[in-house]
């Protein structure tokens, strides 16, 4: 982690404060991050000489530590954030590119950060106060910004503050703003992105699908042979509406609809035999309040036919309602304002569909490496701190696994895999080369695939000694353990000498 921090450049901008130990605390936070993302308090142990797990307290010549050092490392890192993000966005967005969006949450510990608010747990942690945070990604997936909001922020009410941040302080007067339907909708594009200036990729919902279909904005029958299409609508003018249909997609959703069915049919009739027998609910009010509690189970209401009576109730399926949704299954439509000459119909689908990038990077934040939750910081810069410092971590790691991918599961040859694709519209396909390296387990060379946290602890074994002779102790020298052939391939690949750290 160290070698790949200093080999991009994260450690100069971080910036040269006036207390010098401030910038390397800085940097044993983020590599931390990535080798142990454990409590502040853990860390400082982790770095110090009689307790560390790693070499890296020593190779930055940290000496002693303590979490209220790292506290205060934190926070001077947490007031950096502008410039270092600002710094970022020089090196990875350009005027006129695309630039991916996406907002996730996280749940807090305790009761007193002025973030924390009771809002949609993306977790699904019930009873649990959190926090909303906006990933500003390049159109490669790399992490570039973040932002932290209250637990109870819409998705919507997020992108303001990033579309100010674009302008004003990245100095960008044209991007594409890549976001999904729940993000990017009619008002914020009406109030918000075209007066800034600022072009979007983003979704239809549903009922605007149904609508342009009920409209004759155009034909179903028009997919039969082909899966993608762009149409206009006066409905959206000034913009390019690319329809596209996945039969996968379309099975797919079949067939969890008809899961939801029968699952929704049985707990129903489950209900009504307790009712009947006179162990159920009795009287309308309450057999309609447990009949509610079903329907807001598996949301399938509007696909039954229900009477409640007072001694019981009847239900069954509306085939008319089931058969109008899904004859819409495996159907989206993109919405875009670029002009077809700046962006062809499947690149505008390429771009929606890099939002999967972003949800990667979450992934990593959120469980596979990081670990930003639960968070134990009160204070609100703190928390801001924390999650930036969790953003610095995963750019480090972003650049990391593009440079081992030949060592890793991940696709290796984007191109070859895109021969393999069949169209935009169809599931993205690994290329040959990745499909033999998965189910050989092999790389090229004839080494082990690894995941990025396997490889990690493969190269955690490569030992930094500290070697004392019996004649003389006060002559000591410093050997680096002999790199096996696999951490010699990951250390050549990363253009780090573990020597020379």
């Amino acid at each position: 982690m160290l070698g790949t921090i200093r080999a991009i450049g994260l450690d100069q901008l971080l910036g040269r404060p006036t207390d010098k130990r401030l910038t390397p605390l800085a940097i044993a936070l983020i590599a931390s991050r990535l080798v142990s993302p454990t409590s502040k308090l853990a860390t400082a142990r982790d770095l110090a000489a009689d307790t560390a797990c790693s070499s890296l307290g020593r190779l930055l010549g940290l000496g002693a530590v303590d979490e209220s050092e790292l506290y205060r490392a934190l926070d001077w890192l947490g007031a950096r954030q502008g410039a270092i993000e600002t710094a970022l966005a020089r090196r990875h967005l350009k005027d006129g590119a695309l630039v991916l969006y996406d907002v996730s949450s996280s749940w807090l510990e305790g009761r007193c950060c002025e973030l924390a608010r009771f809002g949609y747990s993306r977790d699904g942690k019930k009873g649990k106060l959190q926090i909303v945070y906006g990933l500003l990604c390049a159109a490669d997936g790399c992490p570039v910004a973040v932002e932290v909001f209250e637990g109870n922020t819409a998705d919507p009410m997020t992108l303001s503050t990033q579309i100010n941040k674009l302008k004003a302080r990245f100095g960008l007067s044209r991007v594409v703003l890549v976001g999904d339907r729940g993000m990017i909708t009619s008002a914020r594009i009406r109030d918000e992105l075209k007066p800034a200036g600022l072009d979007w990729i983003t979704a239809l919902r549903a009922p605007q699908i149904r609508a342009l279909v009920d409209t004759g904005a155009f034909q179903l029958s028009l997919f039969d042979e082909r899966d993608l299409a762009e149409i206009t609508a006066p409905e959206f003018p000034g913009e390019r509406l690319v329809v596209c249909k996945n039969p996968l997609l379309a099975e797919e959703r079949a067939r969890k609809r008809e899961d939801l069915l029968q699952a929704t049919a049985t707990a129903l009739a489950k209900l009504a035999d307790q009712v009947a027998r006179g162990t159920g609910p009795k009287g309308q009010d309450k057999i309609a309040r447990a009949v509610g509690r079903i329907e807001n189970r598996h949301k399938l209401a509007k696909h039954f036919n229900i009477a409640i009576a007072e001694d019981g109730f009847t239900f069954s399926r509306n085939p008319a309602r089931i058969a109008d949704e899904a004859r819409l299954d495996g159907f989206y439509v993109i919405r875009t304002s670029v002009e077809s000459n700046t962006l062809a119909a499947d690149n505008v689908v390429g771009a929606y569909k890099g939002l999967a990038r972003v949800e990667r990077a979450f992934r990593s934040l959120k469980t596979i490496d990081l670990h930003i939750r639960p968070i134990h910081h009160w204070l609100a810069p703190r928390v801001r701190a924390h999650v930036f410092l969790c953003l610095l971590a995963c750019h480090v790691e972003w650049h990391m696994r593009e440079r081992l991918k030949p060592m890793l599961f991940d696709d290796d040859d984007p191109i070859a895999a895109a021969r393999e694709r069949a169209s935009i519209v169809a599931p993205a396909q690994p290329s040959p080369a990745t499909l033999r390296k998965r189910a050989s387990k092999l790389t090229a060379e004839g080494g082990p695939v690894h995941s990025f946290q396997s490889l990690l602890r493969d190269l955690a074994t490569c030992t930094l000694n500290q070697m004392t002779t019996t004649l003389n102790d006060a002559y000591s020298f410093t050997l680096v353990a002999t790199p096996t052939s696999v951490q010699a391939q990951a250390f050549a690949l990363l253009a780090v000498d573990p020597t020379k750290l």
